[in-house]
């Protein structure tokens, strides 16, 4: 099918381009200079140009040009004035002949700014919103400088306020302008002092508000913080299931903050018993990031199920942990340059460097912990042990732990009672390097001294010191010999050089202070136990030694001020309870003086002083049936005495219970026959009951005290035959000698002398008693009243000799 095809007439170029020959609109401007007409006309062409006109659209007529301040029209033909040009400063004033003036200086100053409207609603919330900010500021404050009840009261304020906030924007405006960060911070902040506190139920309450509200992004991590609090409360089931909870809403870019929570897991599991759980958390974490504290409880937890060659890896692994730490050589200058060494010397010891050290020294407590809890398990013997931790020590970084490892070793030989192979250890390290050897020579020191062995001691504290002389172990041991050899001003020569080297040596400064007591400078002794208790604020043997010196210095209420904070620290000590009663007891207070001797011997009822004091309370006090407990007490400390048992008589007596008395010095009398005090009082009381046995004892009383009178012959003639041997030598002494031989077959010869013991009424009794704790000062005595065989029974007091008052 044929299609109908329009062609174009044809055109004939002539047609085309005759308008463009017919007339050129472009001007050659090259040669304008040289243009003659040109420059007539740009010449007289000045100032006789038409003004240009424009016609309004939709009309006729044409706009007039704008002149100063002019009339615009407006489409609708409505002529309004042109202000466009007021801020040039174009006025109409100006084109009437004023002067021009752009910046408006002849106006005048600018008015006042307006004031805000404090009544205004947004103004008050402005307001509130900076002191809800304020207060939680002050609570941070508070918590770091540890007024946790400040930081509490603070946080609760910002809670209260910031509801209060919350409120009034609801008044004034749609829920989407409430400030969610500011109540995010407030109740996070609250939740935390909550924490410190130890309100943990208001803790676990104020996290819940903020874990439940959806409009908190990121308010799921804070299901660590729950975690955290449920681990505190030994909730160990909830706090793995929240951790867990935390991290399945932490994504894994945050590796940093998924390590640590899987940590805290292995860490619950470690609590709970569920070691395979936790060896599966560590061992994943030393996977992925290794660190310190997944290493060691690593071992830990391989320790506890008994796996010695997962141990060993663990223990390599620990070790191999990367500290990101340089070491000693960078801090080395290679080179003589000035410069060089001031930039070290500036970093050697600044914070960065700091950092260094805590976190190497941390890494070597962990190394030497792991390897003295593994050593003796690994292998068949804790030497064997001891031996692979330090051949893996000294093939890492770690090299100076060897020498620290072997050390160890020998102080294990020690608790062990294996003194030779412990001092075999040491022994080794003295040719090692100088810091090594003063610390094996000081351990030997040690040793010896506590072997009595001070020549020993004294040569191994002499190559401690020469080999380090800034040890201050080394130097206090050294003090320690020269004070076992009396040399008291040297041995503080030695404590002063240790507390030199190390102000915060306490050993050195609390043997300064003994020293100074030998030496009898009391005052400067008092100052090293009060710096010394500065530093150890709970020492007992610090509080003991202050309360003593003050007791020399007879301030007795001082000492019984620090003796009060003594048994604040150990109550149940019974010679400080002692010691508190014996002050009391001499400041004349009898009833705190009872309280605190009554308190030590329910502690410690063997020590005679207490139970001596207590019986004479109570005869004081004429409670002599109580008195009685205590004085039969003494008597089975003491059996072989019998004061004692002469006491518990004498108690009967007083009470009145005359039958008990006279059967208790028949038991004296048969224990002590010679006893002359026990058969005069049973004399008496036979007599003054009537009883027969009265001439038996009283035939015994006088066999006893004759026999008293030929032993006090026997001792005078036996001074008058030293005295006469030193006048005339050995020739009276044989006669002297036979005179000792019948004396002593008369005493034979006499009845009732075959009992071993020695008469105690041949001479005053003696009072005297050893006390087991050391020896004490005699309590002062009053005398009795002088007892006569015509003083009446029922009136007659116990002897001095007897009872002390």
């Amino acid at each position: 099918m044929m299609q109908n095809v329009h062609l174009a007439p044809e055109t004939d170029e002539d047609d085309l381009y005759s308008g463009y020959n017919d007339y050129n609109p472009t001007f050659d401007t090259e040669d304008l200079e040289n243009d003659i007409a040109f420059q007539q006309a740009a010449r007289t062409s000045h100032g006789r140009r038409p003004p240009v006109t424009a016609k309004i659209p939709g009309t006729s007529a044409s706009r007039p040009l704008a002149t100063g301040i002019g009339v615009c029209f407006c489409s609708d033909g409505v002529a309004r004035p042109m202000t466009a040009v007021h801020a040039a400063g174009y006025t109409k004033a100006a084109m009437r002949g004023s002067s021009f003036d752009p910046l408006g200086q002849a106006r005048g100053p600018a008015p006042p700014l307006e004031m805000k409207n404090s009544d205004s609603s947004e103004e008050k919330i402005r307001q509130l919103e900076k002191k809800v900010n304020e207060l939680v500021e002050e609570s941070c404050i508070a918590n770091s400088c540890g007024d946790l009840k400040l930081a509490l009261e603070k946080a609760k304020e910002a809670g209260r306020k910031e509801r209060v906030l919350v409120r009034q924007r609801e008044q004034i405006a749609t829920a989407e302008n409430i400030n969610l960060d500011l109540t995010y911070s407030v109740l996070f902040n609250l939740a935390g002092q909550y924490a410190a506190n130890e309100m943990y139920a208001e803790a676990l309450n104020t996290y819940q508000v903020i874990v439940k509200n959806k409009m908190f992004s990121n308010g799921g991590r804070l299901k660590v913080n729950m975690g955290n609090i449920y681990l505190k409360q030994r909730n160990y089931s909830k706090a793995i299931k929240f951790y867990r909870m935390a991290l399945d809403q932490i994504p894994s870019a945050h590796k940093e903050m998924r390590i640590k929570i899987m940590q805290n897991i292995g860490v619950a599991f470690i609590k709970t018993g569920q070691y395979f759980d936790a060896i599966s958390s560590f061992e994943h974490i030393m996977s992925m990031s290794p660190n310190l504290k997944a290493g060691f409880n690593l071992i830990l937890c391989y320790f506890a199920v008994g796996n010695r060659e997962q141990m060993k890896k663990a223990f390599q692994k620990l070790i191999e942990v990367p500290l990101e730490v340089d070491y000693d050589d960078k801090y080395i200058s290679p080179n003589e340059d000035p410069h060089t060494n001031l930039l070290i010397e500036a970093i050697k010891n600044d914070s960065l460097r700091q950092i260094e050290r805590e976190r190497k020294s941390m890494a070597e407590e962990y190394i030497m912990t792991a390897a003295k809890l593994i050593a003796p398990v690994i292998e068949t013997s804790f030497a064997v042990g001891y031996d692979w931790c330090v051949e893996v020590v000294k093939a890492s970084h770690y090299v100076e732990l060897a020498n620290d490892l072997e050390i160890n070793k020998a102080t294990t030989y020690l608790r062990q009672q294996d003194f030779n192979q412990a001092l075999e250890t040491l022994k080794m390290f003295e040719k090692k390097d100088s810091r090594v050897k003063s610390a094996a020579a000081t351990n030997l020191s040690f040793l010896y001294y506590l072997e009595n062995e001070l020549a020993q001691a004294t040569n191994y504290a002499d190559l401690a010191v020469n080999s380090d002389r800034y040890n201050p172990a080394a130097l206090t041991n050294k003090g320690n010999t020269v004070f076992a050899n009396g040399d008291y001003e040297k041995a503080a020569e030695f404590y002063k050089e240790a507390l030199r080297n190390d102000s915060s040596c306490t050993e050195a400064l609390y043997n300064l202070g003994l020293t100074y007591k030998k030496l009898n400078r009391i005052e400067e002794a008092l100052d090293c136990f009060l710096k010394l208790h500065a530093i150890l604020r709970n020492s007992a043997q610090v509080l003991h030694q202050i309360a003593n010196i003050y007791e020399i210095m007879e301030d007795p209420n001082q000492a019984i001020e620090w003796l009060l904070q003594l048994i604040s620290v150990v109550p149940t000590d019974p010679h400080v309870l002692s010691k508190l009663g014996k002050l009391y007891d001499n400041e004349g207070d009898k009833s705190q003086a009872f309280h605190y001797y009554y308190e030590s011997y329910r502690y410690f009822p063997s020590n005679i002083e207490v139970i001596e004091w207590l019986g004479a309370y109570y005869i004081d006090t004429q409670f002599c049936e109580k008195a009685i407990e205590y004085f039969e007490r003494a008597a089975l400390i003491l059996p072989t005495e019998v004061k004692w048992q002469l006491m518990v008589a004498s108690c009967y007596r007083r009470s009145g219970n005359y039958q008990k008395a006279l059967e208790k010095y028949k038991v004296i009398h048969r224990k002590f026959p010679e006893n002359v005090e026990c058969l005069r009082f049973l004399v008496r009381l036979c007599t003054d009951m009537g009883l027969k046995e009265v001439q038996e004892y009283m035939t015994k009383l006088k066999k006893v005290e004759k026999l008293k009178e030929i032993r006090e012959q026997r001792i005078k003639s036996g001074r008058d035959g030293s005295a006469r041997s030193r006048r005339e030598g050995n020739a009276g002494g044989d006669s002297g000698g036979t005179k000792g031989e019948r004396l002593s077959a008369k005493l034979k010869a006499l009845p009732g002398t075959s009992e071993p013991y020695e008469s105690s009424g041949s001479k005053e009794i003696d009072a005297s008693y050893i006390d087991p704790l050391g020896p004490q000062a005699e309590r002062p005595k009053t005398a009795a009243r002088k007892r006569t065989e015509e003083d009446d029974f029922a009136d007659e007091e116990l002897g001095e000799d007897l009872l002390p008052e």
